[in-house]
């Protein structure tokens, strides 16, 4: 299977990463303390940091993510106010990350789950399915076949651009939860 490299090591990260390794895939996690100094490694680079911190991990590693598939499932709040997006309109953080990494194949994925639904697999009595955007289907192909043997669904939800949407998505799933009108076990999920 893939080998997986996780910047971050929170709820996400984790929940992720155990979706992975159940799927078979080898999982290397680098602390954001590590960042700069620890290498790397495999073909799939997951970014599960929140999105302030997303310019100094790409400044540290832009070198060594040419050729990769980096995974973005930052969602660019406004954490002060919880009432907006960061990035300009129309645009998402996918795209602005895609755009200072060009030699990098930048997928969209995760944003619109919680931690608890991919360590459950289950969105209440549905299964969990994540959503992914990017413009290289070798990429988006190798991460849904990654995700798919950890034990959930992957539907591809089209090109880079359609990140915008699935960042409008989060966000819109994520202030419901911190709003108390849907709980951090629960959210959006796709009835087939």
């Amino acid at each position: 299977m893939a080998h997986i490299t996780i910047i971050g090591t929170g709820n996400m990260a984790n929940a992720i990463g155990g979706l992975f390794a159940d799927g078979g895939s080898s999982v290397t996690y680098i602390a954001r303390e590590a960042v700069g100094t620890a290498a790397v490694e495999g073909d799939i680079v997951v970014l599960a940091v929140p999105y302030p911190a997303v310019d100094g991990i790409l400044a540290a590693y832009e070198g060594q993510l040419a050729g990769k598939t980096v995974v973005d499932i930052t969602n660019p709040l406004n954490f002060e106010t919880f009432d907006e997006l960061v990035v300009p309109a129309g645009s998402s953080a996918a795209a602005l990350i895609q755009h200072k990494l060009p030699a990098s194949h930048v997928v969209k994925a995760f944003n619109t789950n919680f931690a608890a639904t991919l360590a459950s697999k289950k969105v209440g009595d549905l299964d969990t399915t994540v959503l992914l955007a990017g413009d290289d289907a070798n990429a988006k192909a190798q991460l849904a076949a990654a995700i798919e043997a950890g034990g959930v669904s992957a539907i591809d939800a089209g090109a880079l651009s359609r990140a915008h949407e699935l960042e409008a998505l989060g966000f819109l799933q994520l202030t419901a939860a911190v709003g108390e009108k849907l709980p951090w076990t629960g959210g959006f999920a796709v009835a087939r």
